[in-house]
């Protein structure tokens, strides 16, 4: 009788399953249609972007922005990659502050947010609040650079990229939940009986489980890591640290300069190069330079970042 209940069960659950969680075939057209129109709204304008980079300045003037310009050019480009040397240099320098910082970021932030799943630990609480007070008051601009340059001495060293950011509060509260969420506290006590040790725990049993939610906070710290251009702005003067974000802003300061400058606009020679300067398509041709790695680098994270994203935000 008690199976029979259960088929019972099981049977109108699947009825359920099948009939009332299926979507129609017009309520798939119409939620087709919104993805497409959603997805054409991201695509587009990077594809415009990515056609304003090839166009002429004579184009831009007459036609505006336009998927079909008059004529193509690669001003824009050259004159971004005049000094190549220096291109290159910052593009290598971005990717070892991005992947290093990265990864020691993950390390970090990862430990700690073990040791905070840790029920039987004392003292979590207070770590707990201590960490989320640091998402609540913040020094400011001017205490950070005093202690950057005044007490850490750490302006004009890789160690200004690497060690800020190292440890942030939302990213390790999302870590402990994916912690909380997905490892049963059964399989840490079976650890601990066969003699595993904490550091053992986290290294064999927590990282394997833990590919979903590294990946999520991996991605944020590789996208805004990538993206800092006021770092390398405000504390780095000796060329050879400069990155990629913050060399891009000084060139594109240079040119509004010479745009703006009357004294060099009334020279010949200077009218001549504000004519051939191609500002607005090297404009582009900084978005693309600079955006194009991250748009590359996305899909390799994109496997673990949905599931990621949604299992360490359910409970907290």
């Amino acid at each position: 009788m008690a199976k029979r209940e259960k088929k019972g069960e099981l049977s109108s659950e699947a009825y359920v399953r099948s009939n009332f969680m299926k979507i129609g075939r017009g309520a798939n057209a119409v939620l087709t249609i919104v993805m497409i129109l959603l997805a054409a709204t991201i695509i587009l304008p990077l594809l415009l972007v990515v056609i304003i980079s090839f166009s002429s300045s004579l184009s831009i003037a007459h036609r505006g922005y336009t998927f079909f310009p008059e004529q193509w050019t690669l001003m824009g480009y050259q004159y971004l990659f005049k000094s190549g040397e220096q291109v290159a240099r910052s593009y290598l320098i971005t990717i070892f502050y991005t992947v290093t910082g990265t990864v020691m970021a993950l390390a970090v932030m990862s430990m700690f947010a073990f040791v905070l799943s840790q029920k039987q630990l004392r003292g979590r609480m207070f770590l707990t609040f201590f960490m989320y007070l640091t998402m609540l008051i913040h020094g400011g601009l001017v205490a950070r650079y005093l202690i950057y340059t005044q007490v850490y001495h750490i302006d004009n060293t890789i160690w200004v990229f690497l060690l800020p950011g190292l440890v942030g509060g939302y990213n390790v509260f999302i870590l402990r939940t994916f912690i909380n969420t997905t490892i049963p506290d059964s399989l840490f006590e079976a650890a601990k009986i066969d003699g595993a040790n904490d550091f053992t725990v986290y290294l064999r049993i927590v990282m394997p489980l833990f590919k979903a939610g590294l990946a999520t906070i991996g991605l944020f710290n590789v996208v805004s890591r990538w993206n800092d251009w006021f770092t390398g702005f405000m504390y780095v003067e000796n060329p050879v640290l400069i990155p990629l974000q913050t060399m891009l802003i000084k060139i594109q300061k240079n040119v509004d300069f010479i745009m703006s400058n009357s004294e060099m606009s009334m020279s010949p020679d200077g009218l001549e190069l504000i004519k051939n300067l191609p500002k607005q398509s090297m404009q582009m041709a900084i978005f693309v330079v600079s955006t194009l790695p991250i748009l590359c680098a996305y899909p390799f994270f994109q496997k673990y970042f949905i599931s990621g994203l949604t299992i360490g935000s359910v409970k907290g």
